[in-house]
């Protein structure tokens, strides 16, 4: 958690030409701490941003050690994990309460989603830290910019940059479980082009992915990514960006160990131009971006097919974006937007039989705008719209307002903001066996009052009160047993009955209160967080009304401290001990099975033997604590690496 930077801030709408990797303008600028680039997708200052947001610098990161990006995101505020098991089986992330697929996931401009899985989310079980240098975590319904899925908030990455003609980067590292991770990247600067290029590999044995297994569930992960943006004209550049990632984990079946296994290849591509007219004053975005999702399943027992599971999922979107200054007290953002869902999925039987992968689609147009006001010095007023016409359910619209005042250029900060989200049915809500074509999107209004407060370096501390009102929410129905079933109860176009079917019939009200405070005297340092989440039911008539959600933990918290030396005859030393807490939850949002909370401590270290040369290590969980975040499901116990990292 060292110099994860809380920030607790304020919204405003888009203004500045550039952002490193925000894709937004003709000329890069690589933002500091005190620079925010998700709120309006372009950089801004943090004390003119309304919406809470957690910003972790390249230092922040590798001080943390972690090897996924969920190892990280859980040691911020309001953010709690599920995993069915160790690394590379399924984990989802709730951020103030939200489902799972309530979250936006973007690493360099392109936004990361699987149209193929049940909610249409980002699944973050092979998504690592690998080359990146930046993490933003932007709290509360967030739809304005970010259309659907942003209900609980957005996360948005960004890998590095180059800043020398030639340069490169390595790092590797080896525990328990016979775990060993390695990467490195290249890249360049020069007038003409900034590039990089990165790749990684990963593997283990892992743990038994049910807690009363007794085989490990191994996981092995190779990555590549790069960016390049060329210098076209002093106004104009082009901008081309990739991820992939290939992946293969072991799992197993709700009885027990089982020798099945997954296959998955996830690969993302960005093409944008940007230009700016009128002395700069004009910035313009145009981008084209695809991401893609093939997974497929298998079960070696089956004696004639191993294949019981072929998933393809792909995303295409067209976007424009334009920013215009009126003056330094008044700028505007809007933009245009084409999304173009596709899915196919196939649940082959073990026989010979050919089977068809039925192809569904959904398309999503989109327009939208903020507007950013400074009337008086240290104030900053914001206001937006957004109109989506999907090809499914129609028209849906969302609002934005907020405000933020420093009277003391960001020692101190007052803010408050009203945020709309939205999330459209997935396609196998609409179209699997068990879907409904009228689905209609889920809708969240919420609100949030805060502040943050600074006394020098020394000491700075934020607090947040949000809450969020969510209806429309899709749910699984069952069928009667008995009686007359209704037209639901059919699979659409036939005779044919089914148990259950997909409908909007669920509401739900959260709310709660964020704590972060973080301090430093001498050599010592000290940072920590706390969450109380109040997410509950509130669907009239349920028998679950008024009962915390499943898996949102009440009671989220953080600490660490430690010593870090910049002089003497252990100059580059760093080390400290961190603890995580996480609250007693529900499995089902029915039923009476509950996961116990628990408290986790990690020791780190890290010593700089020379300039860009790091040797590091850490402990993690270091009572061996036995603890599930899915009912069934083990978890890491405790685990030792040793590694070595090099800029040169």
């Amino acid at each position: 958690m060292s110099r994860i930077i809380t920030r607790t801030l304020f919204a405003a709408a888009l203004l500045s030409p550039a952002a490193a990797h925000a894709q937004h303008a003709p000329e890069e600028v690589a933002p500091g701490p005190d620079i925010v680039v998700t709120a309006l997708r372009t950089p801004v200052e943090r004390d003119r941003v309304s919406s809470s947001v957690t910003v972790l610098d390249e230092a922040a990161i590798r001080q943390e050690q972690p090897i996924a990006l969920t190892d990280i995101l859980v040691r911020t505020p309001g953010i709690s994990i599920t995993r069915n098991g160790g690394y590379g089986t399924a984990t989802s992330i709730r951020i103030r309460g939200a489902d799972a697929g309530q979250s936006v996931m973007v690493i360099d401009g392109m936004r990361l989603a699987d149209p193929s899985s049940t909610a249409a989310g980002y699944g973050y079980s092979n998504l690592f830290i690998d080359d990146l240098e930046r993490i933003e975590i932007l709290r509360g319904p967030q739809s304005i910019l970010w259309g659907s899925d942003a209900i609980g908030g957005v996360v948005n990455v960004t890998t590095r940059s180059p800043e020398k003609p030639l340069e490169g980067s390595f790092a590797a590292e080896a525990g328990g479980l016979q775990t060993v991770s390695a990467k490195a990247g290249i890249g360049g600067a020069s007038a003409l082009v900034d590039w990089r290029l990165s790749g990684s590999t990963f593997t283990t044995d892992g743990i038994s992915a049910r807690s009363n297994g007794t085989e490990p569930d191994g996981y092995r992960r190779t990555a590549a990514n790069g960016t390049a943006r060329v210098h076209l004209a002093p106004a104009v550049s082009l901008d081309l960006r990739g991820y992939w990632s290939d992946s293969r984990n072991d799992f197993d079946g709700t009885s027990g160990d089982s020798a099945a296994f997954g296959l998955t290849s996830e690969w993302s591509g960005y093409a944008g131009l940007n230009f700016a007219l009128a002395d700069g004053r004009f910035t313009n975005r145009v981008a084209f971006l695809q991401t893609e999702t093939d997974r497929t399943n298998y079960d070696p027992a089956r004696k004639i097919r191993q294949l019981n599971f072929d998933a393809h999922g792909r995303i295409r979107r067209y976007e424009y974006q334009g920013t215009f200054a009126f003056s330094p007290a008044a700028q505007v953002v809007f933009g245009a937007e084409r999304e173009e869902q596709r899915m196919t999925t196939a649940s082959p039987g073990d026989n010979a039989k050919p089977y068809a992968l039925t192809p569904n689609k959904a398309d999503t147009n989109s327009v939208y705008g903020e507007l950013r006001l400074t009337p008086l010095s240290g104030l900053t007023l914001n206001g937006g719209l957004r109109h989506d016409d999907q090809s499914r359910f129609g028209g849906n619209t969302v609002a934005s307002a907020g405000a933020v005042y420093t009277p003391n250029k960001g020692q101190t900060i007052l803010r408050a903001s009203y945020d709309e989200g939205y999330k459209a049915p997935s396609l196998y809500q609409l179209f699997s066996l068990y879907g409904a074509a009228d689905l209609q999107p889920e809708r969240a209004r919420g609100w949030e009052v805060g502040a943050e407060q600074a006394l020098g370096q020394a000491l700075r501390a934020s607090a947040t009160w949000f809450e969020r009102d969510t209806d429309n929410l899709i749910d699984f129905a069952f069928c009667p047993t008995s009686g007359t079933l209704p037209v639901a109860c059919y699979v659409p176009g036939t005779t044919t009955t089914r148990f259950g079917y997909y409908a909007n019939v669920r509401k739900a009200h959260a709310r709660g209160l964020e704590i972060a405070a973080s301090a430093r005297l001498g050599v010592f340092f000290a940072e920590g967080n706390y969450s109380w989440i109040e997410a509950q039911d509130r669907t009239s008539g349920s028998a679950s009304f008024g009962r915390q959600l499943a898996r949102v933990p009440r009671h989220l918290a953080n600490a660490e401290a430690g010593i870090d030396l910049a002089q003497g005859a252990f100059k580059g030393l760093r080390a400290s001990v961190a603890v995580r807490h996480a609250g007693q939850t529900f499995d089902r949002a029915t039923g009476t099975t509950t996961l116990d909370g628990y408290w986790l401590t990690d020791l780190r270290a890290e010593w700089q033997a020379a300039s860009g040369l790091t040797f590091y290590g850490r402990v993690e969980n270091v009572g061996d604590v036995r603890y599930e975040t899915a009912s069934g499901y083990g978890s890491l116990g405790r685990v030792a690496y040793l590694g070595v990292r090099s800029r040169f």
